[in-house]
Order: C-alpha cells, then sequence, then structure tokens
C-alpha cells in the first residue's frame, strides 16, 4: 500500500477499490487527477495521467526520496517503478524491461524521459568518466530522436511517430556502460502528407528555422516552410515550439553523442533534398514525360554529390530487366509523381534508420567480457504507440493496433504468470482465474496462410494489377467465419461499413473499423531499384554508406524484398521473445482530455481508454486471490505498533508468528493467508482496517516521542548551560587570580621605591572586576597618601589642609593656585612683602595680639583697597584666628579697621588672573582689596588665602576637606596631593 497518501485522495492502488467496477474505477481515477495525484498503482503497475502542466515531483529531491525505497514505501511515481525495475536488476542480476504505452498525447515520451532521467541520476555514484558520457549520450540520444520521429498532431505537440525500444546495458556494479535501440514503424507516409492543423517530423522545421543563413544557402533552401509542398501544410500552423533553439539543442546533442561534422552535413543536406523533391513537377510533351522545374534537379544532384543525368533519368524512367535483356521504361506522370513520393519517403525513413545505427554503433558496449568485469545486465524501456481508433483507420493504425494485441496478450500471461508462480513459491492455493484471451485476434492478424497479413501479402504477390478490393475480397473468403471478422459483404445490413472498402475486427479494447484503401501499396513499399542505384553511386560516403543494396546491378536483383507487413510482424514477434524473457514493469498513459487542459477529466474518452489499455481486466486478475501481500518482516514493521506483543519488538519464535499473533488479536485471521515469507490479505477492508488502527496508534507513538524527545533536549540543553556556567566561573577564578597575582607582582616592593609606585602602571582587569580595581586603587591611593602625610610636621599638616581646602573650592575655577610652593602665610613679617617694614609691622601684630589675645596670624599681606567711590589706596590686611585687620602701611601698619572673624560671612575671587578679593559681612559693610607683593615666581595668593581661611573655620567644606586628606582620599587628593605635599617638603 503506498504510503503518505490519505483517502482524501482516492485511494492509490486501484486494487484496494471496495467494489471492482468500470464505476469506481472512474471515480478513483477522476479524484486522484483532480487532487493533482498523476500517478496511481494497479499493484506493481504504474498508471499515468497527463497533467497537461509542469509539475515541481521531478527534481533531486524527489529522486532521493524513492532511491533505494521500496514501491509500497512512497507515494505512486514513476520514479518508483524505475527504481523497482533498477533494484530487481542489481540485486537478482536479471533482466528487465519497463513497458510503457497508451494513446498519442498521454505523456508516454515524457514518461520514458523521466524514467531516463532517474536511472541517470542514481548510477555511478563515483563520477566514472566513461560512465558519465555513456549517461549523457542516452540522455542526449532522445533529444536526436524526437526531432527526427516526432511531430507536432492534433493530438500532441511532440508526438512520437514510431516506436522505439532501448535496452541500457550495466556492469555488475550497476553503472550504465552502453546500450541498444531498436525502432519500429516509423510514419513516413508524414514526409509526404499531413492531416490539416499538423506538422511534418520536428527536424524539417528546426532546420529552417534555426540553421545559420549561410548553411540555408548552401542547401539552396529559405526560412518560409509554406513554399515547400511536402511541409506547407504544418507550416501554416502558430505553434509554442521553439524551432530555432531545439536545433540548436539537436545540433549539440550529436556531437556529444559522437557525429562528424560531415554526417552532420549530410543530413542536412537529405533533409533539403526532401524539401526540393517535394516541389518537383511533372509534365508531358507528347509522350515524353518531362520534369518542368529542371533547376530544381542541378540543386539535388549538388545536395547528393551525384550525376544530374543519373537524377534525372532515375525520375523518368525505371530500368526493367526481363532475362538478359534490360530495357528503361519510361513513367507516366502519375508513376513519376509515385516514384518522387517514394524516393522522398524512403531516404527520410532510411535516414532515420541510420541515425538510430549510428547511434548504436557510439553507445554499444565495447571490449566487454563477462568472464572480466562480470555479467552485464539490461534494463529495457519500450515508448510504444496506443491503441488508435480513428475515423479512417488505414495500414498505419492496423499495424498500431496490432502491435497493442501482442503487448496485451504479453501483459496477460506475465500478470498472471507472476501471479501463479508467487502463490506456488508461497505454498498458497491456486485457482483458475478467468480472463479474456487476446491469442484469438492475434492469430487472426499473423497466423500463417490464414492471417490478414498472409492474405495481404498473398495479394502483393499476385501478377497483374492488384487492388484494395482483391485484397478485401480475399479476407471475406478465408475470414468469413471468424468470431472476430466482419466486413459489409459479411454483414449486408450493417451500414456502417463501406462495401469493397472497410472490415471491421472486434479488438480487446473494442471494434474498430479498417478502410482497405492504400493497403496494397504501403505493404509493398515499392521503391525502384534505379534510385537506390543512384544513392548508392553518389561521391558522398556517408550517403552512399545508407543504401548498400544499391551496389547491386539490375541482373543481379532476383529476391522479392520482404513486405512492410511481414517486417513489422518479424519485428513484433522479435520484440514480444525479447521482453517475455525479462522482467517487465509496465506504466500506462492516459490522456484526459483533448483540449490539452490541465482541469478537464472527460469521462467517456478516459475511459475507452482505460478499457483497451486492459487497465480493469488487471485489477481483476490482481484481486481474484488476494487484494495485498507483503514479507512478514515488512509487514511486521509497518503494523507492530497495533498489538501489545509486537510492540516494540516481540520475543516469538519468528515473524511469521508474530504476523498470525497481531492479525488474530485484531480478528482478522479468517481474511488472511500465510505463506512461507508473506502474508496475503483477502480483501481492501481489511488492510484500510489495520491502516486506520496504525494512524491512531502513531498519533499517540507520536505524541509520547515528542516528550521523551523534549524532555532530552532540555536536558541537553541544560547539561550544556551548566558545563558553560562551570567553565566561565573557572575562567573568571582564572582571570581574577591572575589579576590579583599580576597586581601583587607589580607593587610588591613599592615600599622601596621612592614615588612609592606612582610610576607602576596598573594591569588591566577583567570586566568582572572592574568595580574591584576603583576600589583597589582608592586603597593605593589612600595608602599612598597616608604614607606621605604621616612625615609631616603639625605645621606642614596645616599647609597641606590649607591647599587641599583651596584645591577643592578653586578647581577648575582659577588656574594659579600656588600649590608648587610653600605658603608662607604672614607675609609682612616674613620680609617678603616689605623687609623695612618687617619690624613695625611685628611690633603692632604683637601689640595686637596682647590686646585681643588671638592665637596666632592666619595671612597677612599688603593691599590695595578700593572704597564704594572706587577710590584705591595702599593698605595691608592682617588675618589672624579672631579677627580681620585693615591697616595703613604708611602710618607703621596703624590698625584703621578691626572685623571679627565671626562677622565675615563669606569670600569672593574672580576666576581670572587678578588679585581681587571680597570679604563678604554681616553688616553689608564688605571690603574689598586686591593683593599685592612679591610673590615667587609671580604666583597667585588667591589660592592660598582661600586654602587657609577654609582649614581655619569648622565648617563643612573645612570637614569634608579634611576627610578627604585623612580619610577618603577623594579625586582632589589624588590628583594634587603629591604634588602638594613633595613641594611642601621641599620647601620644609
Amino acid at each position: 500500500m503506498a504510503e503518505h497518501e490519505s483517502l482524501e485522495f482516492g485511494k492509490a492502488d486501484f486494487v484496494l477499490l471496495d467494489n471492482v467496477s468500470m464505476e469506481e474505477f472512474m471515480s478513483n481515477l477522476k479524484l486522484r487527477f483532480e487532487k493533482g495525484r498523476i500517478y496511481s498503482y494497479i499493484g506493481e503497475v504504474v498508471v499515468s495521467v497527463n497533467p497537461y502542466r509542469a509539475m515541481n515531483i521531478y527534481g533531486r529531491d524527489t529522486i532521493e526520496q524513492y532511491k533505494g525505497r521500496e514501491l509500497y514505501e512512497r507515494p505512486p511515481h514513476l520514479f518508483a517503478i524505475a527504481d523497482a525495475a533498477y533494484k530487481a536488476m542489481k540485486r537478482r542480476n536479471k533482466d528487465t524491461c519497463i513497458v510503457i504505452s497508451g494513446e498519442s498525447g498521454a505523456g508516454k515520451t515524457e514518461a520514458s524521459k523521466y524514467i531516463m532521467q532517474y536511472i541517470a541520476a542514481i548510477t555511478n555514484p563515483n563520477q566514472r568518466a566513461e560512465v558519465e558520457r555513456v549517461k549523457n549520450m542516452l540522455l542526449k540520444s532522445n533529444c536526436v530522436l524526437e526531432a527526427f520521429g516526432n511531430a507536432k498532431t492534433n493530438r500532441n505537440d511532440n508526438s512520437s511517430r514510431f516506436g522505439k525500444y532501448m535496452d541500457i546495458n550495466f556492469d555488475f556494479k550497476g553503472d550504465p556502460i552502453g546500450g541498444h535501440i531498436n525502432n519500429y514503424l516509423l510514419e513516413k507516409s508524414r514526409v509526404i502528407f499531413q492531416q490539416p492543423g499538423e506538422r511534418s517530423f520536428h527536424s524539417y522545421y528546426q532546420l529552417l528555422k534555426g540553421a545559420p543563413d549561410s548553411l540555408l544557402r548552401s542547401l539552396h533552401i529559405q526560412r518560409d516552410p509554406t513554399a515547400y509542398n511536402y511541409i506547407k501544410v504544418g507550416g501554416q500552423i502558430k505553434s509554442g515550439i521553439n524551432d530555432g533553439a531545439d536545433f540548436k539543442a539537436v545540433a549539440d546533442a550529436m556531437k556529444v553523442i559522437g557525429f562528424t561534422g560531415d554526417e552532420i552535413q549530410t543530413v542536412y543536406k537529405i533533409l533539403a533534398t526532401i524539401l526540393h523533391l517535394g516541389n518537383l513537377t511533372f509534365g508531358v510533351d507528347g509522350d515524353v514525360t518531362l520534369i518542368e522545374n529542371t533547376k530544381l534537379v542541378s540543386v539535388i544532384r549538388e545536395l547528393l554529390s551525384t550525376k544530374e543525368e543519373n537524377v534525372e533519368k532515375a525520375l523518368l524512367y525505371r530500368t526493367v530487366a526481363t532475362g538478359r535483356d534490360v530495357i528503361e521504361k519510361q513513367h507516366t506522370t502519375q508513376e513519376a509523381s509515385y516514384g518522387r513520393d517514394a524516393l522522398a519517403k524512403a531516404m527520410y525513413e532510411r535516414l532515420f534508420c541510420w541515425i538510430v545505427g549510428r547511434i548504436n554503433d557510439i553507445i554499444e558496449v565495447k571490449n566487454y567480457d563477462a568472464r572480466v568485469h562480470g555479467k552485464n545486465t539490461v534494463i529495457g524501456v519500450l515508448d510504444i504507440y496506443g491503441f488508435e481508433i480513428f475515423q479512417n483507420n488505414s495500414f498505419e493504425q492496423f499495424c498500431i493496433n496490432y502491435c497493442n494485441e501482442k503487448l496485451q496478450q504479453l501483459f496477460i500471461q506475465l500478470v498472471l504468470k507472476q501471479e501463479q508462480e508467487e502463490y506456488q513459491r508461497e505454498g498458497i492455493p491456486w485457482k483458475h482465474i478467468d480472463y479474456f484471451n487476446n491469442q484469438i485476434i492475434v492469430d487472426l492478424v499473423e497466423q500463417q496462410h490464414k492471417g490478414i497479413f498472409s492474405v495481404l501479402d498473398e495479394a502483393c504477390m499476385n501478377v497483374g494489377k492488384v487492388t484494395d478490393e482483391v485484397f478485401l475480397q480475399g479476407l471475406n473468403g478465408k475470414l468469413a467465419k471468424h468470431a472476430h471478422y466482419t466486413s459489409r459483404k459479411l454483414s449486408p445490413t450493417d451500414k456502417s461499413l463501406e462495401f469493397d472498402r472497410d472490415f471491421r475486427i472486434r479488438h480487446y479494447a473494442g471494434d474498430v473499423v479498417y478502410s482497405v484503401v492504400g493497403f496494397i501499396d504501403k505493404n509493398k513499399d515499392t521503391l525502384f531499384q534505379d534510385f537506390k542505384r543512384l544513392l548508392y553511386n553518389s561521391s558522398n560516403p556517408v550517403l552512399k554508406g545508407m543504401w548498400p543494396e544499391g551496389k547491386l546491378s539490375i541482373t543481379e536483383v532476383t529476391k522479392r524484398p520482404l513486405t512492410a507487413a511481414t517486417l513489422f510482424k518479424n519485428s513484433m514477434i522479435s520484440l514480444v521473445e525479447n521482453l517475455a524473457c525479462k522482467e517487465p514493469y509496465y506504466v500506462r498513459c492516459i490522456k484526459p482530455n483533448d483540449v490539452k487542459s490541465p482541469l478537464l477529466f472527460e469521462q467517456e474518452r478516459c475511459r475507452h481508454q482505460v478499457e483497451y489499455l486492459g487497465l480493469l481486466e488487471n485489477v481483476r486478475v490482481r484481486r481474484a486471490g488476494f487484494a495485498y501481500r507483503q514479507t512478514y518482516p515488512r509487514f511486521l514493521q509497518r503494523y507492530k505498533m497495533i498489538s501489545e506483543f509486537t510492540w516494540p519488538n516481540h520475543d516469538l519464535p519468528s515473524d511469521k508468528d508474530a504476523v498470525k499473533r497481531l492479525l488474530q488479536g485484531c480478528g482478522f485471521d479468517h481474511d488472511v493467508a500465510y505463506g512461507k515469507t508473506k502474508v496475503f490479505i483477502r480483501t481492501p477492508r481489511t488492510l484500510f482496517s489495520l491502516e486506520e488502527q496504525r494512524v491512531e496508534m502513531v498519533q499517540r507513538i507520536v505524541l509520547f516521542l515528542q516528550k521523551v524527545w523534549r524532555g532530552t533536549i532540555a536536558r541537553m540543553r541544560y547539561r550544556r548551560m551548566r558545563a558553560a556556567l562551570v567553565i566561565l566561573q573557572a575562567y573568571r577564578r582564572y582571570k581574577v587570580k591572575s589579576y590579583i597575582r599580576e597586581v601583587n607582582r607589580r607593587f610588591k616592593n613599592v615600599r622601596s621605591m621612592k614615588d612609592y609606585g606612582r610610576h607602576v602602571k596598573w594591569p588591566t582587569p577583567p570586566k568582572v572586576l572592574r568595580k574591584f580595581e576603583d576600589a583597589l586603587r582608592s586603597i593605593y591611593n589612600r595608602w599612598w597618601a597616608w604614607t606621605l602625610i604621616k612625615g609631616l610636621s603639625p605645621e606642614e599638616a596645616l599647609q597641606v589642609r590649607a591647599k587641599v581646602a583651596s584645591l577643592e573650592a578653586l578647581k577648575g575655577q582659577r588656574a594659579d593656585l600656588g600649590l608648587q610652593r610653600a605658603w608662607e602665610g604672614n607675609y609682612l613679617v616674613s620680609g617678603w612683602d616689605s623687609p623695612d617694614t618687617a619690624s613695625s609691622f611685628t611690633l603692632v601684630s604683637s601689640e595686637l595680639q596682647r590686646k585681643d589675645k588671638f592665637m596666632r596670624v592666619l595671612f597677612s599681606c599688603n593691599v590695595r583697597k578700593i572704597n564704594r567711590f572706587h577710590k584705591a589706596e595702599d593698605r595691608a590686611v592682617l588675618i589672624t584666628d579672631r579677627h580681620l585687620y585693615k591697616m595703613d602701611p604708611l602710618k607703621q601698619y596703624k590698625p584703621m579697621k578691626s572685623i571679627p572673624l565671626y562677622n565675615v560671612t563669606g569670600l569672593s575671587v574672580s576666576p581670572g588672573k587678578d588679585q581681587l578679593v571680597v570679604f563678604h559681612t554681616k553688616d553689608s559693610r564688605d571690603l574689598v582689596v586686591c593683593l599685592q607683593g612679591m610673590v615667587p615666581a609671580n604666583e597667585s595668593r588667591i589660592g592660598e588665602l582661600v586654602g587657609t581661611l577654609l582649614s581655619h573655620f569648622k565648617s563643612k567644606i573645612l570637614s569634608r576637606t579634611m576627610n578627604c586628606v585623612v580619610s577618603q582620599y577623594s579625586a582632589s587628593v589624588n590628583e594634587c596631593c603629591f604634588l602638594i605635599i613633595t613641594s611642601s617638603l621641599h620647601v620644609v
């Protein structure tokens, strides 16, 4: 049973129909077509319906889905049957064949291409160059044969007008090593005549549309197909066929296969010659027959590489041998036209056969010794015309339908034989199956002395004028009592038959009426020996080799050639014998409608095809015993989940016992039989019931597997995350330890360094330790600051505090704070500003200390005082720990004003380089002065004044500043402490 298709698409295998009837069969076929399922099975037979649209089911992905799979494991497909044939050939070392049949337009040619494509795709896995070359030539041969053997018809744009059987040879490894092609019954009448709406063979139109101008000039032909009588009917048709592109593809394919340049040129010359022959016309001058357009004779002479007089003579005369005498008989215009058309048909047929033979010469297996290389096995692919019923069925349709009778006979026999052999192998009792045996129809056609072919040959051998009516009379005489033959003479009341023209045969596919008109001429297939000698005597070796019988002189030609009917009968007998010795696989192609619509399914038309393909008969044969059979291991593998005794694995003695236990548990034991290696199920209903139970259990199993798998994935993800975390933690510890070791190494001896490690570069910390590094740097800075400060005297410590306070207050506000020098504070005593008056100031200062009882002088210097009237005067400022004094330096530093420090509310300085200072007081009588005096390096005293006052007052700024210096080692300490302290130490 085909896997992976639900019943919404119908039954994939017709053997599983509930009721075997034409209505059920057609209903299922239509449903599958409408659902886009163009392939179905009848056991191991593929039924293919032409979809008339491109389908994405032939790509590399699809090939991989069918490669090495059993037939039932995937939905029905051509690839499945191709793989089954290939496996049978490779595994069992047995020759196989694939028979493709169906009417014109049913998709036989495309099916054979896809089968070849699949076989090419799955072989030669090692890419051996020689095998690839053979595969490429086998695929390219299709392109060439289609160009010369296919034509556009009213039913099909690429209709095969010949039968083809290709053998593909494989070595013991299963790789293609060569092949051979047989062709059957080319429709050569199409060379000179086509029905309205049809074309001649593709090769003509490809040459006219695709050849370069230089080639056309050398062949003396033009691009317009309507200029040539033989193909002008097809030249008037508008078609979607790209003849120009096809010409190039065919030319490239011929080169790949191995045709030489001269051979390809000869092919073009023969095509051009046939076109020119069709334009030859004959007239009469008295009793003499003449060629009216003699210029074409010289063109034909040039193309055939022969003499002009020989061409003209062969067209107008016929050489006849009477005993030892040889005479030349002039043609009538009718005989000349007949000879011209016969020559055109024969040249094209011989060209086609030569192309097939040339391909065979190139692709045949060479230098293959079975004793050295192993057995050579074969897969055959038969693409043959299907049963045809037209309004006017001629000799060609008769031969085609006879061919289908032979193949249908072989088909039924082989299917029955396979069924019987399988039953015997498995020990299942065989019951006789009634079926229509068409041997009686085959005998009606081919039986010696009594068959239609024999009667036709006898009529052709009669002396004198033989007509088609004489042939029909012979049939009526010999077949009058045959149950499957009738004519108007034998059934006078049957008005569907014409007197002296029609006869009817009851084929297995239905009744067909044939017209005898043309049977005699087509069977004789007369070609005057003069034409054969003309072509043999060509100086073109390729053309000469196509006509070896032209070597004989007229007196040597005595043996009557075989008729077309006999040749075709012999080829069919040989073909059937060849197929009978192989294991056959079948593809039955159906054409859903005549308008090439992908949506239309014409019920009646498809019904007729089902009948003449014998598909319903095939279903009945398969269903006569058991509808389904499968080996025990594969049956168990598919259905073991249904039973608790077989899931997940059984412990019974054998798979056969396990299958028995499973079916007994389901209650189907009455509807099955157990063979040696297979279980046989009688009715489809049992199989469908098993499938329903399987689907139900599969859903539960899938849920269980999903649960287990999701749990497994979660655990795997957890273990990976945990492992990643452990690795990450270990790596972090490693980086932390490495960083700490490196810090320890670099700062190991900082105590003994002159700058206590200030020059040491810090290592780059890992990301996780960036905050730690900040803290570590702070700790280092704290230690470093403490190390420097602890060695200072109390006076130096006060100065450091003042400088830090100044930096905290004025950093970023003034550029010059005087941090790099020692701060004197009491400049009027030290003599920096006025050495001459220092003693006077000292006396005044002492007197003020005695009077106001201050503890120490914080700051003193000369200033320039600016009053509210903007008047500037020289003054001096003395700041103690209790008062701010304004003095007059010109009067021996006499105090002019005393302001208690607790009345000072603020101090303002400018951001520039000036020395302007404003002392703000509670009574808003601010003191505005500009500091003066000689300062080392011309540095400002503003920073010193601000720092000294801030460090004196017990304010929040002072507290925060001192904490930064001693405890918090703030950013200001980090930036300036080293500079301040080192400069202070230097001054001290």
